[in-house]
């Protein structure tokens, strides 16, 4: 039967599936077939892998390095006297105006762990996992507004339009579940500045965008079945859907259809696979406590938890946005950090307890930062209540877990927190180092768009072989 020839209105469900040879179980052959011919090979690392997947924890924001982790005794030293001028000479700020005075940190440092690493005291939890953190203190980037620096931080790229790093790593290694998306966003809090472009797939096929998943109400929007339909009907819906649109993919050859079947099966399929996933009621009182989650609270701690149970179910890429309360302390910075540590610091230490107990850490890396940091100046004229301003040349990330060697600190700032002293790394040498954990090399990772390959590098990036286990 010459299936293109006929309307589809001229033919029955089964000679749709019997004509186009098209069951339910050789549709999702077809798929996986589909993406493996779209990205070239079949989805695999270059190399052997350090981690298998990976958490990305982003403070939206950007949290004070200097409160935190980057312990500057000499700003203390300085502080309420006017900053040097070549601080501000030629450079400009989001918010800073005028010849701004220099802001020491209240809060008391201490070196943590058997390594020593210096951490604020406000970070009690994570002060008992300092022997897991490799702690880079001279990360850099080049935009210095939320939105933009946000889009950069995930992209490589600080304007919309290019993959996020979840849809590269999607994109390069595929996925360990089929029922369950390979790239989930939890959010907490109100969405970032830079919006769905975070997680967005940008040019590649729109398979590899992060699915977003809600810990409070319905955990997706649109999945489930409407009202009075049952699981037996929808099936064959999906099946003729995907029949359809088979067809149309045979005709056209556009990759995006196999993507639609794909969201169809897959939606499907999460209908039985994501309510048991979100419920954390069937934890151990034990654990909900390490965390500090309630079931149904729809909390930080409760999204720490299930990215946990997310990584158990071979989800590859875990991004989870904090800005419930926001990091973006332009006022009162040393009262907000408290609040702020008080709602994520536990959850933080658990989930690398809880992996490290489960054996799961070694295959799991995970990546704390934001999409700049802040400055050593206070914004405005006030030391009483005072903020800090946002700073893009000179603030910290932190990974643990899936190869990172515990228990390391990498880059050194200036004496007043401002400038990189020692060993720089832009956000292009972040994801190459990331990347290169995962089995990828990110010089080899690209894709053909508009006559070029692009990668998530760009024309730049080394690895931090430093940090590396």
């Amino acid at each position: 039967m010459n299936i293109p020839q006929l309307l589809p209105s001229q033919l029955g469900r089964r000679e749709f599936l019997r004509g186009g040879g098209l069951g339910v179980g050789s549709m999702a052959l077809a798929s996986l077939l589909g993406r493996a011919a779209q990205a070239g090979t079949s989805p695999r690392p270059h190399f052997a892998p350090r981690a298998k997947n990976i958490i990305y924890l982003h403070m939206v924001g950007a949290p004070s390095q200097l409160d935190l982790f980057d312990h500057k005794p000499a700003l203390n030293e300085h502080h309420g006297k006017l900053c040097p001028k070549e601080f501000i000479e030629g450079k400009r700020f989001a918010f800073i105006k005028g010849h701004p005075k220099l802001l020491g940190s209240e809060f008391e440092f201490a070196p943590r762990g058997e390594s020593g690493q210096m951490m604020s005291e406000i970070q009690p939890h994570l002060a008992e996992v300092a022997d897991e953190l490799a702690v880079i203190r001279s990360v850099h980037t080049e935009e210095f507004n939320h939105g933009p620096a946000q889009v950069f931080l995930m992209s490589g790229f600080g304007r919309q339009g290019r993959p996020s790093l979840g849809s590269w790593v999607t994109y390069g290694l595929g996925s360990e579940n089929d029922d369950l998306p390979a790239f989930v966003v939890l959010k907490n809090g109100k969405a970032p500045g830079g919006g769905s472009s975070l997680w967005g797939q940008g040019f590649l096929p729109s398979r590899y965008q992060g699915v977003e998943f809600r810990t409070r109400g319905e955990p997706i929007l649109f999945v489930s079945d409407p009202q009075g339909l049952s699981r037996q009907t929808r099936s064959d819906m999906i099946g003729d859907i995907s029949a359809l649109n088979r067809l149309q993919y045979d005709s056209l050859g556009d990759p995006e259809i196999l993507t639609r079947i794909d969201s169809y099966e897959l939606a499907f399929r999460m209908q039985t696979s994501v309510p048991d996933l979100m419920d954390i009621a069937d934890e151990s009182r034990e654990t909900l406590d390490l965390y500090g989650a309630k079931p149904g609270a729809g909390s930080f701690a409760n999204s720490c938890l299930l990215a946990r149970r997310l990584v158990e179910r071979g989800v590859r890429f875990i991004q989870l946005c904090d800005n419930a309360g926001s990091w973006d302390h332009h006022q009162a910075v040393a009262n907000n950090l408290r609040k702020k540590c008080r709602q994520t610091d536990q959850p933080i230490a658990a989930l690398i307890k809880d992996l490290r107990q489960r054996g799961l850490l070694e295959d799991t890396l995970i990546v704390w930062g934001a999409e700049f940091g802040r400055t050593p100046m206070l914004q405005g004229d006030k030391l009483k209540g005072a903020g800090r301003d946002h700073h893009k040349d000179a603030y910290t990330v932190w990974m643990a877990g899936g190869g990172v060697k515990g228990g390391v600190s990498y880059g050194r700032t200036d004496d007043l927190g401002y400038s990189i002293a020692e060993n720089p790394v832009h956000i292009n040498d972040l994801h190459a180092t990331i990347l290169h954990l995962l089995g990828l090399d990110h010089e080899d990772l690209t894709y053909r768009f508009q006559g070029r390959d692009f990668r998530l590098t760009d024309v730049a990036g080394r690895v931090i072989h430093d940090v590396i286990a």
